[in-house]
């Protein structure tokens, strides 16, 4: 799948909304399998030996569903295959993973979705949430934060590029004056910051990513603290003001919290019940998976 890359579009929005279900319903068979089969998305997952509990967690559970995924490690690792960057400086990590994923992939995919190893991940919500974003525009999506002057995407959310935000990254990196990559007096930030800070260069702000309703789709929290915090705050009403029903992440997920969730998002079923989704993302042709 070759991707065309148009003059960048600037749009000055910082909220970014997944499209109304009637929205959707209302396209042609036609439409929606197109739109189905146009997303393509690439997963990178920066990851540590000491996290190989969580490594083997994410390969075995939510990573099958990208429709490609690779491995990032600070080191060479023997247990599973992966990309090794052989440094565990976790910019330079971030750096080097994504100028990977332009330099062997820019033409394969067009969202490039990053993410830790304790990050669980529905990637056909992502999907659905990208369905109406052209990936020619210059989008870089999560969960925002404002730091001082500075709005960035939550690592812990996982942070979402198009191709076209990851191609003007690439041409950023290659400036060291406005995106450095040994680490400095005014760099001592943590990564995502650091990433903010590089995509500002090219005229790239931090949008967040949230439903129809307005709720959080990327999550910065695991599922258990986001319902505790529903039963706090709002205990009649604890699964409306938990989560977005088409959340894409969560964080802080065990291991074994992940093999749950994966029992959760893609098993269980109400027997006679269907859902009558108006797309289809199916998994990687031959993966094996839920």
């Amino acid at each position: 799948m070759g991707t065309s890359h148009s003059p960048k579009k600037h749009h000055t929005h910082r909220h970014i909304h997944a499209p109304r279900e009637e929205e959707v319903s209302k396209l042609l068979l036609p439409e929606r399998l197109e739109l189905s089969h146009s997303i393509h998305v690439y997963c990178l997952i920066l990851v540590k030996p000491r996290e190989i509990t969580y490594w083997a967690a994410v390969k075995e559970t939510w990573s099958k569903h990208c429709d490609k995924a690779d491995f990032f490690s600070s080191e060479n690792a023997k247990v599973f295959q992966s990309i090794s960057l052989e440094t565990d400086d976790a910019w330079k990590m971030m750096r080097m993973a994504y100028q990977y994923a332009y330099e062997n992939y820019k033409d394969s995919y067009n969202w490039f979705f990053m993410v830790l190893p304790t990050t669980f991940a529905v990637v056909e919500n992502l999907k659905y949430f990208l369905v109406s974003k052209d990936p020619a525009q210059t989008f870089y999506v999560g969960h925002t934060i404002k730091s001082g002057e500075l709005e960035y995407v939550d690592m812990n959310g996982g942070i979402v590029l198009s191709i076209e935000s990851l191609r003007h990254l690439y041409m950023v990196f290659k400036d060291p004056e406005k995106c450095p990559e040994e680490a400095g007096m005014i760099w001592t930030l943590s990564a995502d910051k650091q990433l903010a800070i590089c995509l500002k260069y090219g005229g790239i702000h931090a949008e967040n990513g949230e439903d129809s309703e307005n709720k959080e789709v990327f999550n910065a929290k695991s599922l258990g603290t986001l319902i505790q915090e529903a039963m706090e705050s709002h205990p009649q009403q604890v699964s409306e003001e938990c989560c977005s029903d088409t959340a894409v992440s969560f964080t802080g997920i065990s291991p074994e919290h992940m093999h749950v969730m994966m029992y959760g998002v893609y098993r269980l079923r109400a027997y006679g019940h269907t859902f009558q989704d108006a797309l289809v993302f199916l998994p990687p042709s031959g993966s094996d998976n839920d």
